[in-house]
């Protein structure tokens, strides 16, 4: 959406030029997937750099002597620390959070008094699968909606604010097949359907661009053309896009996607603008036996 949005902006915009820089903002979000795996381990080290800390006071009390080890012995964040894979690609794509250290070490401070690593200290002995709900609750309740690290991704990346939730995602659905040894998955679980299906969406937006519009226009008489928002004709474009020319996918969950997008990017009335709309195109295609889906199941749909 983002990427054709930018190509219409653009009077003579050249499509493999930002056909390209899709794929480029794709790898971008992995690297904020990693930026995320990397805070982890870096909040690891905040804990061990802390214990220290601690013990090395002018007067450490009991606490600080004999300190509660169970975070730092943590099976899934020192699987993550010691991952030979993991620090590669982290030091290839040239991560760290040197620069920030003062917000991991505050969010580590956060943590520490929450109810959740009270708890989790308190455990007797936690196996592998407490340790990795326990980090799993730390990243879904104290990091992927901590304001200032959201504001801390965007400054990096503009883009970052909207990929926050996909690549926060990627790393939950990583870390929920921890079993004792953490094993990197890829961003896209099939990455050439994957690709194939964003290069056969943004092409076919772009090729029926004026076709689309024409259809929008017939059903929406009432409204001038040139009324109705840039992102809802852009949504119903993409939309048709999707219905017409990508056989693999039901027509409901295109029509369930574009109008729960609009609910997030675009008007308060998009949604059931959008949703009106496309019914009636949809009809439409369907009685002209225009949509052609294959596969099991989406024949009727």
């Amino acid at each position: 959406m983002q990427a054709l949005y930018a190509y219409f902006q653009h009077e003579k915009g050249n499509v493999a030029h930002f056909e390209k820089e899709l794929f480029k903002s794709l790898d971008k979000i992995h690297d904020l997937y990693l930026s995320i795996l990397a805070l982890v381990c870096d909040l690891h080290h905040v804990a061990l750099q802390v214990m220290d800390e601690n013990k090395n006071k002018h007067r450490p009390n009991a606490e600080d002597l004999d300190p509660n080890l169970k975070f730092i012995n943590n099976t899934l964040l020192m699987s993550l620390t010691n991952n030979a894979a993991l620090k590669d690609q982290i030091e290839r794509k040239k991560i760290s959070w040197q620069n920030d250290f003062d917000v991991v070490r505050k969010l580590f401070i956060e943590i520490r008094g929450s109810e959740a690593y009270i708890n989790y200290l308190a455990l007797e002995n936690p196996g592998v699968n407490e340790d990795r709900d326990f980090i799993l609750e730390v990243i879904t309740e104290y990091l992927s909606e901590n304001e200032v690290l959201i504001s801390l991704f965007e400054e990096k990346n503009m883009h970052w604010a909207d990929d926050t939730f996909v690549a926060f995602n990627s790393v939950i659905r990583n870390l929920e097949d921890f079993k004792g040894d953490f094993v990197m998955q890829p961003l896209l679980k099939d990455e050439k359907d994957d690709l194939d299906f964003m290069s056969l969406l943004f092409n076919k937006t772009i090729l029926y661009h004026q076709q689309f519009k024409e259809m929008i226009d017939k059903h929406t008489q009432n409204w001038e053309i040139e009324r109705i928002a840039n992102m809802d004709l852009l949504l119903m474009e993409m939309a048709l896009a999707e219905i017409l020319y990508i056989p693999n996918v039901p027509v409901k969950a295109s029509l369930n996607e574009y109008i729960d997008i609009s609910k997030e990017y675009s008007t308060p009335n998009s949604k059931t603008f959008v949703n009106g709309v496309l019914d009636k195109i949809i009809a439409e295609l369907k009685r002209d036996n225009k949509i052609n889906k294959t596969g099991r199941g989406l024949k009727e749909n």
